[in-house]
C-alpha cells in the first residue's frame, strides 16, 4: 500500500483570479473539462467518494435542456467547519466551480443549498454572487446561482433528501434509482456536488489533473481540508495531502495521550492508539467527509459512543424502520449494558443490528451508524461494560 507522510498543502484557499481560470475553462469544450476533472483522480469530498468526473459525465450524457449544478453547503456532520472557513473566505472558488460543472454537463442554473446556521453569512455570499455574476455575464458564459437555505435537519445533507428540501417538501431521502444524474432537484439532471468538491474542480482548471494527481495516493489523489478538533493544542482547519497514516496525523496534531481519533464524525470511524500506526487516512484506508475528532486519556469513549447515538436517533427522518427503530435500539441496548441490565454478550446482538441496518436502511445515515457503534464497541468494549 501506497503510503504518504502529513504534508501540509495550500490549495482551497490559495488567491486565484476567477477571470484568469473561467476564461480558461470556457475555451475548453465540455468533454475536455470533464476529461481534466477524471484525470486529476478527484473524488468527491464530502466523504462518499464518488469520482466527480464520473458524475459530470453521466450528467452531461443525459440529453435534456434543463439542468442542474447543486452544491451540498449543508454541513451537518457533527465536527466538521471547513465548508464555512471556504464560504467565507473563497466562496467565489465555490462560484467557479459551480460554472465550471454547468459548462461541462450543459447546465445553466445552480443552487447552493446553505446549513441554516450558516445563515449569518448570507448578506456577504449574496454580495459577493452578485459580483461573480457580472463576471460571468461579461466573460459571456449563462448561468445563474440562488440560494436556498437548510432547516438544521442533519438528513437533508443526503443528496434526494436535500433535493425534496430544496423543492419545499419534507427532507426525506428518495428510492434510487433514478439517481440525481437522470432525475435530481425538480426531476432534471442534476450534478449535486460538496462545496470542497467544487472549489478543488476550480483549482484543477488553473494548476492542470496532472500538477494536481501528483499529490495523494493511487487510491486517494489530492489533498483534503480537515476540521480538527477535541483534545488537540492545535484546533482548526489544515489542509493536508491525502494518504498520511493516523499515527503520522497524531504526531502533528495530539496532544501527548491521545487513544483514539474519530475519523469522518459521528458517521465515522474510530481508530483505537494500537491501529494508528497501519491505517491509513485516505479511500484505501479510513475516507473522511473532513472531521477529525481526537480523544484522550481522559474521554469515555462510552459517553462518545451515546452522543453519537443520540444524535442519530433525533436525527433520523423516521421513513424507514431499520434506522428509526434501529437507532433507538442502539441507544437503549448500550444503556442497559453500562447499567448492568443485561448481559455484556448483548453488545454482539446490538452488532448484528447494526450490520443490518447497514444493508436494509434506505440512506446513507442508517447505513453508517454503524461505522462508529462497531469501532467503539470493537475497540473500547471494556468501557461500555463497567
Amino acid at each position: 500500500m501506497e503510503k504518504r507522510g502529513l504534508n501540509k498543502v495550500d490549495l482551497i484557499f490559495e488567491k486565484v483570479d476567477p477571470k484568469e481560470v473561467l476564461t480558461k475553462a470556457f475555451t475548453m469544450k465540455s468533454d475536455e473539462i470533464i476529461q481534466q476533472i477524471l484525470d486529476s483522480g478527484l473524488k468527491g469530498r464530502g466523504g462518499a467518494g464518488f469520482p466527480t468526473g464520473l458524475k459530470w459525465k453521466y450528467t452531461a450524457a443525459v440529453k435534456e435542456p434543463e439542468k442542474y449544478v447543486v452544491c451540498n453547503a449543508d454541513e451537518g456532520e457533527p465536527g466538521t467547519f471547513k465548508d464555512r472557513e471556504m464560504l467565507d473566505k473563497v466562496a467565489y472558488k465555490v462560484y467557479g466551480g459551480m460554472v465550471i460543472a454547468g459548462k461541462a454537463i450543459g447546465a445553466k442554473k445552480g443552487i447552493v443549498y446553505l446549513r441554516g446556521e450558516y445563515r449569518y453569512l448570507i448578506p456577504q455570499l449574496l454580495m459577493e454572487l452578485e459580483s461573480f455574476h457580472k463576471l460571468i455575464k461579461a466573460i459571456g458564459f449563462d448561468f445563474k446561482i440562488n440560494y436556498c437555505l437548510g432547516s438544521g435537519a442533519y438528513i437533508c445533507g443526503e443528496e434526494s433528501a436535500l433535493f425534496e428540501s430544496v423543492e419545499g417538501g419534507r427532507g426525506e431521502p428518495r428510492n434510487k434509482p433514478p439517481y440525481p444524474t437522470t432525475s435530481g432537484v425538480f426531476n432534471k439532471p442534476t450534478s449535486i456536488n460538496n462545496v470542497e468538491t467544487l472549489v478543488t474542480a476550480m483549482m484543477i482548471i488553473k494548476h492542470g489533473p496532472e500538477s494536481y494527481s501528483q499529490l495523494g495516493t493511487k487510491d486517494s489523489r489530492g489533498s483534503k481540508v480537515f476540521s480538527i478538533s477535541g483534545d488537540t493544542p492545535t484546533p482548526g482547519i489544515f489542509e493536508l495531502e491525502l494518504g498520511m497514516s493516523v499515527h503520522e496525523f497524531v504526531n502533528e496534531f495530539g496532544d501527548g495521550d491521545t487513544k483514539a481519533v474519530q475519523v469522518g464524525g459521528a458517521s465515522g470511524f474510530c481508530v483505537p492508539r494500537k491501529k494508528f500506526q497501519s491505517t491509513v487516512i485516505g479511500f484505501e484506508g479510513v475516507p473522511t467527509g473532513g472531521s477529525m475528532k481526537l480523544f484522550n486519556s481522559s474521554r469515555s469513549m462510552y459517553n462518545v459512543l451515546h452522543n453519537y447515538l443520540d444524535f442519530f436517533a433525533e436525527e433520523s427522518c423516521g421513513q424507514c424502520t431499520p434506522c428509526r427503530v434501529g437507532c433507538q435500539q442502539l441507544l437503549k441496548g448500550v444503556e442497559k449494558v453500562k447499567k448492568g441490565e443485561v448481559k455484556s454478550t448483548y453488545l454482539n446482538e446490538l452488532l448484528k443490528l447494526a450490520d443490518t441496518m447497514k444493508v436494509a436502511s434506505k440512506c446513507g445515515l442508517g447505513q453508517s451508524v454503524g461505522n462508529a457503534f462497531r469501532t467503539i464497541v470493537e475497540n473500547f468494549r471494556e468501557e461500555i461494560i463497567y
